[in-house]
């Protein structure tokens, strides 16, 4: 998944794995740029990843919950 992430965003995510958090998945729309998802360490709360590196926890979709 992290082949798939600009380094903008890897470092983000490096800054956000010292947290607990971890990369999910990655959403890939079709005709758009890849949407990676981020989780934090107990599992409540889902981000993404800009391609600015920006963590967006509101990111204008709704995530399911299992």
């Amino acid at each position: 998944m992290r082949a798939q992430l600009n380094e903008a965003q890897l470092q983000t995510l490096s800054e956000l794995e010292r947290f607990g958090w971890e990369i999910r998945f990655v959403r890939r729309p079709l005709f758009q740029d890849a949407i990676p998802v981020v989780v934090d360490g107990d599992r409540k709360s889902f981000a993404v990843l800009t391609p600015e590196g920006e963590l967006d926890k509101s990111p204008g979709f709704n995530f399911r919950q299992r």
